[in-house]
């Protein structure tokens, strides 16, 4: 009884509050003019809205045209609780529009009426005042609607008169001075150890430590990095999420900019790169930025106090005595769940996109090799890898000239690990905080409709799936949307930085199909994963699935080599494992360069890719390869799987198809799918015997 009193009571209270609170709450602050979205203003080109409390009114509005000698300011003073507000004109001026031949009132009064709608978050002013023209005089009748989007940040404003038609309003939007407001520059291409390397490392730092609590700092890439996105991302953010942004333009600025976010500096020797893993870990764990000698005056002169210098006897060590020591030193202080393998290019050049995120984590660092004949070093990488817990991320990438991405893959694998490429991968500190649009949820293009019945004629169906990630290769080039495409989908997107996800979406044209990847909740090979383990990734990965409204999963394991070398086949309890944890899959697809594992389970297939389109392949050769394999496949029709190597360009891949002839069709990879588990002509296939051991 008293605890449902106490119940009623808070509910009550709650209540009262709201009745009581002012409706004028939520528009207090000063609010900025986005002009993109905004009526162009002539003259003044901007307008700034203040909402104030007052002494002797309630509240004040104050309106801001212009800046600088070029100013024009009214203020509104405001009482809700009277429904009324006084203005005093004391300037000729009709701002909203100077070169109409019109004059306001000078040293007049107006008061007019003001209401509040808090349940739609509007704010409506009304006001008559006389106008003066070259005829005489204008009454005119003016509206403004104020009305509060996106969590109260931003807000629209529309003024109609009296004098216009009403199609022909003034649309003025603001955001919170403050929201969404961050810092951009651009990174050079030029990612040498003996060259710029250290003032993008150094950038780096910065980056990670000052994004931990918000988005502040965004890079634009070069061209040609790896994730082509960075640039039109950046137009995304200003046009879809109301960032603005300012533009560092040196390393001197950028320390003045955000000096109070970090403690000092950590010194890495260009002689030693291994020592960049280590001042890129410390930089999380120290709160530090990240520099070569060369940089030293640079933080010295700022102020900043030196906290590690990684030059001298630390340079003797082997690399993998280095990462041992770092790991005992520094491993149970960083983040538990996340691991950075900074690999990728080696020698005289190290990318390093990755590192801002790990940064902002606190991550341990390293780039250690995975192959097992790399005996020292394998044998750490092995030891850091094993003592973090099933389910944690390995970010980054390996090394390309120590090892493969089969041996990186496998060992993260082994101990129920999940990889989320690559290591240049860019921004991720930044987008993580930004959420999703309000109300949006992700839908995909899917073509089956309900009762509908898909029968194959006698003829060759194509169906082609672009890997390797939405945000590299193709997405962005021309001919995305002409024909039907299966995309890969980077789930851990949906938590690490849902906004990346929610751009690529947004975009999509109906013919784009997303699918799900890769083996599971990341990069896995499931093959190599501990069998307890297995069933728990598989239902990760499908409640990630579910959320983004995807019902095709592709697998692709090279834990026993290539397809040329070894084999990407997968035992037929594996791929039992797959149709019992995503039970509402339509199909599964496996492999990357061509495979050989099939099954149909339920009219549910699983397929295996049979032909990859390497971006080096000509069109020709491309056309007499499809061709040749609809010979040697007689029975009709035949499903063809095309996996389209992410550097392709779309319009090759439709150059290729329209030379093939009439008896091929390329369809939609969901109806692909639905005719070949109900018309199969595939035979069932696995793996015979696995040679891979498994963990225990």
């Amino acid at each position: 009884m008293v605890k449902r009193y106490f119940l009623f009571f808070a509910v009550f209270l709650s209540l009262f509050q709201n009745i009581l609170s002012n409706p004028f709450d939520s528009y207090i602050g000063k609010w900025i003019l986005i002009k993109e979205k905004s009526t162009p203003i002539e003259l003044y080109e901007s307008l700034t809205l203040e909402f104030q409390r007052a002494d002797n009114y309630n509240n004040k509005i104050i309106f801001i045209w212009g800046s600088g000698d070029k100013t024009h300011k009214d203020t509104l003073n405001i009482s809700p609780d009277s429904g009324q507000y006084f203005w005093h004109i004391h300037d000729r001026v009709f701002p909203v529009n100077v070169f109409l031949g019109i004059r306001m009132p000078v040293n007049s009064n107006v008061t007019g009426q003001i209401r509040t709608d808090t349940i739609q978050k509007e704010l409506k002013l009304t006001k008559t005042y006389p106008l003066l023209t070259s005829q005489g005089t204008y009454l005119m009748q003016e509206n403004d609607l104020f009305k509060l989007t996106a969590r109260d940040s931003i807000l629209q404003l529309i003024i109609t008169f009296s004098s216009r038609d009403l199609q022909n309003k003034y649309h003025y939007t603001f955001k919170r001075k403050g929201y969404r407001e961050a810092w951009i520059t651009r990174l050079t291409d030029n990612w040498e150890v003996q060259g710029d390397l250290d003032v993008q490392a150094f950038l780096l730092s910065i980056q990670g430590l000052v994004n931990r609590k918000g988005p502040e700092l965004y890079f634009i890439y070069p061209k040609w990095w790896d994730y082509h996105f960075t640039e039109d991302f950046y137009h995304y953010l200003e046009e879809k999420k109301n960032f603005t942004f300012q533009r560092i333009q040196t390393l001197s600025e950028t320390i003045k900019i955000f000096k109070n976010k970090f403690k000092g500096y950590i010194v890495w020797d260009k002689n030693k790169p291994a020592t960049l893993d280590l001042a890129f870990t410390l930089a999380g764990l120290k709160d530090g930025v990240v520099v070569s000698e060369d940089l030293i005056p640079l933080v010295e002169n700022a102020g900043l106090p030196l906290l590690e210098d990684l030059r001298g006897s630390i340079n003797q060590k082997s690399n993998h005595e280095l990462y041992r020591r770092s790991f005992e030193q520094y491993g149970k202080q960083c983040n538990q769940n996340m691991l950075v393998w900074l690999g990728g290019e080696s020698g005289k050049i190290r990318k390093s996109g990755i590192a801002d995120w790990g940064i902002m984590n606190k991550a341990f660092f390293t780039d250690l090799s995975t192959k097992s004949s790399d005996t020292a070093e394998y044998n750490v990488a092995k030891e850091i890898i094993s003592s973090y817990k099933p389910l944690s991320v390995v970010y980054g990438w390996h090394v390309y000239t120590k090892d493969k991405e089969r041996d990186y893959v496998k060992l993260a694998s082994r101990y129920g690990l999940r990889v989320e490429g690559l290591h240049t991968l860019p921004n991720i500190s930044f987008m993580h905080h930004i959420p999703l649009e309000r109300g949006f949820s992700f839908h995909n293009n899917h073509h089956l409709q309900k009762r509908k019945k898909y029968k194959p004629r006698k003829r060759i169906y194509i169906s082609c799936v672009q890997t390797d990630c939405l945000g590299l290769g193709a997405w962005n080039q021309p001919g995305r949307g002409k024909i039907p495409y299966a995309w890969e989908v980077t789930m851990n997107w949906s938590w690490i930085a849902p906004v990346m996800l929610e751009y690529f979406y947004a975009q999509a044209t109906p013919q784009d199909f997303f699918i799900g990847s890769l083996s599971g909740p990341g990069y896995i090979y499931p093959k190599a994963v501990p069998e307890p383990i297995l069933p728990v990734l598989l239902d990760s990965a499908y409640s990630m699935m579910k959320s983004l409204d995807l019902n095709v999963f592709e697998i692709m394991d090279y834990s026993e080599g290539s397809t040329i070398k070894g084999n990407t086949e997968l035992p037929e309890k594996i791929v039992d494992e797959y149709y019992r944890h995503m039970p509402e899959a339509i199909g599964f697809i496996n492999g990357y360069a061509p495979s050989y594992t099939y099954a149909v389970r339920n009219k549910i297939p699983f397929i295996s890719f049979d032909y990859y389109l390497s971006p080096d392949r000509s069109v020709k050769d491309a056309i007499s390869d499809l061709k040749e394999l609809a010979r040697m496949n007689i029975k009709r029709p035949y499903f063809l799987l095309l996996h389209v190597r992410q550097w392709n360009d779309i319009n090759k891949v439709i150059n290729i198809l329209k030379n093939l002839g009439k008896d091929y069709k390329i369809v939609p990879l969901d109806i692909f799918l639905k005719m070949a588990g109900e018309y199969p002509t595939f035979q069932s296939r696995f793996l015979e015997k696995q040679t891979i051991g498994r963990e225990k």
